[in-house]
């Protein structure tokens, strides 16, 4: 074991020799054999913790407090205790708690056996050191921990907890905003107004423009402190996620959403907004609410403070800080714009990948820098003046004068225009935008495989010009301002006449579209809400000027009743052949147009659908990789399979269906490297299908 002047990862807490013998030093032997160094305190001898002892616990990654029946007899431990737990406060190390034979109720309140040893070392002590022992015992009680009186076995329990400071030890901090500048100063301001050692429940705002850094500040602040709560979310781009009409049952799916998301429990369902307020007033919950522009999207999620527990801290992103100010939000942080020398830091980050211009760019840097003041326009800017002579900067700084201004979207244009007549880059770019904003990496290249583009090389390109940039899970961002930007250029492209645009995402627009088959080739995806819309009868030929079209997504709100269907007396619509993705929720289609042969076909998405067959005869289905049929009540049969030798996930599809054993090759799919996440559901083993024999 580590000394107080050594280097070490866990610092322990304990009281008494039979702790130490027995369940200490088991535990202390697994942390050995995983390379885990802890501390332990092997002198007793002072009245207070002597300084190297303090350091000992502020140096350490995590302090586990072993809770027993005679803890509380020893001040030692007390006075342990409290600078541990103020550690926990200010600078949010994480602590991790066993009650070895003891309950935490007794150490919340100091009854029992527990209770009498507290009791007892609490005679002749003043005032002020009794509150800060009780404070310190009701806290480190609160915390979720290991009640030995929960396992069977000890050893078993000792496993768990050196697993889980494994996997705490193993998580190093996130590198995502080592480059962006001025975090520190910004994270230390934020941490000011957060006062983490405080009981109460808060509410913080960060205000400022759009691409001045909230989300990232943010985004920072949440992962050096998620640690220390009991439940975290970030939430972002909210306002997308509730239109403006005030409805009670926006409201509803809004919250339904947070708190799905904040308990990692996607079938969870509520019934009225209380619901918040009943589940999380007694957590402790470090919650972010990004970019909110509507103050009924925090009466949904955040009402007021009272509705999280002790310890609770809510931080809500936005441009508009009346807001706040009319949500009661008192504590506003507001992000200022850079100086002038941080600008430039940020723009040579872009423009030379180092914190300032070279020599011979200083003044070229500095005059450009000079243009906006937005941290995200700068790099955007500098991005796409990389790697260019200096001759081409000299010829550019006039026509950048001259057009940015203070114009944010013709600041974020200089960077998709820098892309030139490159239609493959910028296709992707607004494939991106328009359709796959957060999205999987695999997933767009999937789906995009056997098109003209070069999407592993589009990709790579959009990142070095800082147009997108790929998560440590390997998704696809774009900055909402650049996607907003993107879909607004998709939208001039044919101002009169959707039908011409590259994408269609506006409801009405596509509404008319549809009933007016006035689509075109140009069109290469459609993204449709049709839930914003009213009835709307399709005929044969809605689709039929649309031979390019690759990506239908139709989808609406899970409560509303379906309102697309066919004209009277179709079945079947005809489809385009080149479709790689037909996601439709509540399709009315019986059946598959037999013109349809689904040769380039990766995904079919028909949940709630009226099919009653997919196809008529089996296609050719080579590229596909995904079906989800679920809650396809009339299915009635599927396709043979066994040519889809692609197939990785067949989702809900109801054990009633017939013939389903024999059409999806099983020996083709289960054993497939990398696609373990093939489901059934509904009893289906019941049915003695090929699958249970494997």
């Amino acid at each position: 074991m580590a000394s107080s002047s050594s280097s070490h990862d866990v610092f322990t807490s304990f009281r008494g020799k039979d702790v130490r013998r027995t369940f200490l030093s088991h535990l202390l032997n697994e942390f050995d054999r995983r390379r885990i160094i802890a501390f332990v305190d092997n002198s007793l001898t002072s009245k207070s913790i002597p300084p190297e002892l303090v350091r000992a616990i502020r140096s350490s990654r995590i302090s586990i407090v072993i809770l027993s029946k005679s803890y509380a007899s020893s001040s030692w431990c007390l006075n342990e205790l409290v600078e541990i737990m103020n550690c926990n406060a200010s600078d949010g190390q994480l602590v991790m708690t066993i009650f070895y034979d003891v309950d935490p109720s007794d150490v919340r309140k100091q009854t029992g056996d527990f209770g009498k040893a507290f009791k007892r070392t609490c005679l002749g002590r003043t005032e002020d050191e009794k509150r800060k022992w009780k404070q310190a015992l009701i806290d480190v009680a609160n915390i979720l921990g290991e009640h030995s009186k929960n396992w069977h076995s000890e050893a078993a329990m000792i496993k768990k907890i050196a697993t889980d400071v494994s996997n705490v030890l193993n998580s190093t901090p996130s590198k995502d905003f080592d480059n962006f500048v001025g975090i520190e100063a910004h994270i230390e301001k934020m941490k000011l107004e957060l006062c983490l050692e405080n009981k109460e429940a808060k509410m913080i705002g960060i205000w400022g423009p759009a691409g001045i850094g909230k989300s990232t500040i943010a985004r920072a602040l949440y992962d050096r402190l998620s640690s220390n709560f009991q439940l975290t979310l970030f939430m972002d781009n909210v306002k997308a996620s509730y239109r403006s009409n005030e409805s009670y049952s926006s409201k509803l799916r809004l919250q339904e959403r947070f708190l799905s998301e904040l308990f990692n429990d996607k079938d969870l369902r509520i019934k009225n907004l209380g619901v918040a307020e009943k589940r999380l007033r007694s957590r402790k919950v470090l919650v972010v609410l990004d970019d909110v522009d509507n103050i009924e999207q925090l009466n949904a999620l955040a009402d007021r403070p009272e509705w999280f527990g002790n310890g609770s801290r809510i931080i809500v992103t936005t441009e508009d800080k009346e807001l706040l100010e009319t949500h009661e939000i008192n504590l506003i942080y507001e992000v200022g714009f850079p100086s002038r020398l941080e600008a430039l830091q940020i723009f040579s980050q872009s423009a030379f990948r180092q914190d300032s211009p070279p020599d011979g760019y200083v003044e070229l840097a500095n005059e450009i820098a000079k243009l906006t003041v937005l941290p995200l326009g700068l790099s955007v800017l500098g991005s796409s003046l990389r790697g260019k002579s200096k001759c081409k900067w000299i010829r550019a700084l006039p026509r950048l004068k001259a057009t940015l201004h203070e114009d944010i979207e013709r600041i974020l244009r200089v960077g998709y225009d820098s892309l030139g007549d490159n239609d493959n880059l910028k296709t992707i770019f607004l494939y991106i935008a328009c359709l796959f904003n957060g999205e999987r990496k695999d997933r767009l290249t999937q789906l995009l495989e056997n098109s003209d583009l070069d999407i592993e090389s589009g990709l790579d390109v959009l990142v070095e010009r800082a147009l997108i940039s790929i998560s440590s899970d390997k998704r696809i961002m774009m900055h909402h301002l650049l996607q907003q930007m993107g879909q607004q250029i998709v939208r001039r492209q044919s101002i009169h006449e959707p039908g011409k645009r590259q994408f269609l995402l506006d409801a009405k627009k596509i509404n008319d579209v549809l009933a007016d088959n006035t689509g075109t080739g140009t069109i290469l995806g459609i993204s449709f809400n049709m839930s914003e819309i009213e009835e709307l009868f399709l005929g044969e030929n809605a689709f039929i000027g649309m031979h390019n079209l690759q990506i239908i997504r139709f989808y609406k709100n899970r409560s509303d009743k379906a309102r697309l269907h066919l004209d009277e007396g179709l079945d079947c619509l005809r489809l385009p052949l080149n479709l790689r993705l037909l996601h439709w929720e509540a399709c009315p289609m019986k059946c598959m147009p037999s013109r349809f042969s689904a040769k380039f076909l990766v995904e079919i998405n028909m949940q709630e659908s009226k099919l009653e067959k997919l196809w008529q005869e089996d296609p050719t289905l080579t590229s596909l990789k995904k079906i989800n049929l679920s809650t396809s009540i009339n299915l009635k049969e599927l396709p043979d399979l066994s040519k889809a030798t692609n197939l990785e996930s067949v989702t809900d599809i109801d054990y009633k269906t017939e013939g389903i054993g024999e059409a999806i090759p099983w020996e083709q799919t289960i054993g497939m490297q990398d696609h373990q996440f093939l489901r059934f559901y509904r009893n289906f083993m019941d049915k003695g299908s090929k699958l249970e024999k494997l």
